[in-house]
C-alpha cells in the first residue's frame, strides 16, 4: 500500500495565500472526493500537488510513502506516480495520445514503454468508446469537451500511476460519458490498486465513482471530512447551510481588490 500525505500545506499565488493549512491522507485503492464552492481553493491544491510554477506552496508538506514531492519539477512527481487529469486539458498539437505516453513512459524510466503500448491504447479507447480518428489526432484537437474528459481517462489507464488527481473530470461530460469515465477509474482502483483525489462540485460524479471518504474545502481549509453521506448531507444544506453549522465565516478566499488611485474624490 502507498501513501499520499498532505500535511498542513499553505499555497499562494502572486504573494496572496489561498490554501491556509490542508491536511489529507489518501491510500492507494481508495477514492476521496474533494467537494467546495467556486474560489474555495480546490484547482489550487491540485496545481500545487502537481508543482506548478505560479503556485507556491509556502508551508506545510506533501509526501508519497515518506517521500516529499514539494521542491520537485512536475516530471519528477509523475516518475513517482502522481497523475492530475485537468480542469481543461491542453491541446497538444502534432502529437497524438500514443506519443504522449511513449514520452511519459520514457521520463519514468524503468525500460520505457511496454512493447504493447499500442494495444493498450487501442484497447482503452474502445474501453471508453473513443473512436480510432481521435488516436491519430494530435491530443485534444478540436476535441469536444467529452472527448478530452475520455482521452485524459485513457492516459490515466495506460499510464497506471500510484495516485489520481482529477480536476473537475465531470465537467463538460455528458450522462454517457460520465458513467464511462467514472466506471473506468472505479475499475482502476480495484484492478490497479490506483488511489484518487475527485475534485468536484457535485453528487453526480459519485454516483458512479464511489467515495470512501469526502472532504469540504471551504476558505483555503478542509472544514470537514466524513463518509459518502457527506455529499448527501451537502446536497441537503448546500455550502451555506454547513458552513452555517460548523460556525466557518469564509466559504472562499477572494483576493483584496487594489485601491483605485483615480477613484477618490478630485479625480
Amino acid at each position: 500500500m502507498s501513501t499520499l500525505t498532505i500535511r498542513d500545506l499553505h499555497a499562494s499565488v502572486d504573494g496572496f495565500e489561498i490554501l491556509r493549512g490542508v491536511d489529507l491522507e489518501i491510500n492507494s485503492g481508495e477514492v476521496h472526493a474533494l467537494m467546495g464552492p467556486n474560489g474555495s481553493g480546490k484547482s489550487t491544491l491540485a496545481h500545487v500537488l502537481m508543482g506548478r510554477s505560479d503556485y507556491q506552496a509556502t508551508a506545510g508538506s506533501v509526501t508519497v510513502d515518506g517521500v516529499e514531492l514539494l521542491g520537485l519539477p512536475t516530471w519528477q512527481r509523475a516518475a513517482r506516480g502522481v497523475f492530475l487529469a485537468m480542469q481543461y486539458p491542453v491541446e497538444v498539437a502534432g502529437v497524438t495520445v500514443g506519443d504522449l505516453v511513449t514520452a511519459a513512459f520514457a521520463a519514468r524510466g524503468n525500460g520505457g514503454a511496454p512493447a504493447d503500448l499500442d494495444t493498450q491504447v487501442r484497447d482503452e479507447a474502445r474501453r471508453l468508446e473513443i473512436s480510432d480518428e481521435f488516436l491519430t489526432r494530435g491530443v485534444n484537437a478540436e476535441f469536444s469537451g467529452g472527448e478530452q474528459k475520455r482521452m485524459e481517462t485513457l492516459q490515466l489507464a495506460v499510464l497506471k500511476p500510484t495516485f489520481a488527481i482529477l480536476d473537475e473530470i465531470d465537467s463538460g461530460l455528458d450522462v454517457d460519458a460520465l458513467r464511462d469515465v467514472a466506471r473506468r477509474i472505479e475499475a482502476m482502483t480495484s484492478d490497479d490498486n490506483l488511489g484518487v483525489l475527485a475534485i468536484t462540485h457535485y453528487d453526480r460524479l459519485l454516483t458512479e465513482l464511489k467515495p470512501d471518504r469526502v472532504h469540504i474545502l471551504l476558505g483555503g481549509r478542509v472544514v470537514k471530512s466524513g463518509g459518502p453521506e457527506l455529499a448527501q448531507q451537502l446536497e441537503a444544506t448546500g455550502y451555506e447551510g454547513l458552513a452555517a453549522e460548523l460556525g466557518v465565516d469564509e466559504l472562499t478566499v477572494e483576493k483584496p481588490k487594489e485601491a483605485d488611485p483615480f477613484g477618490e474624490a478630485g479625480f
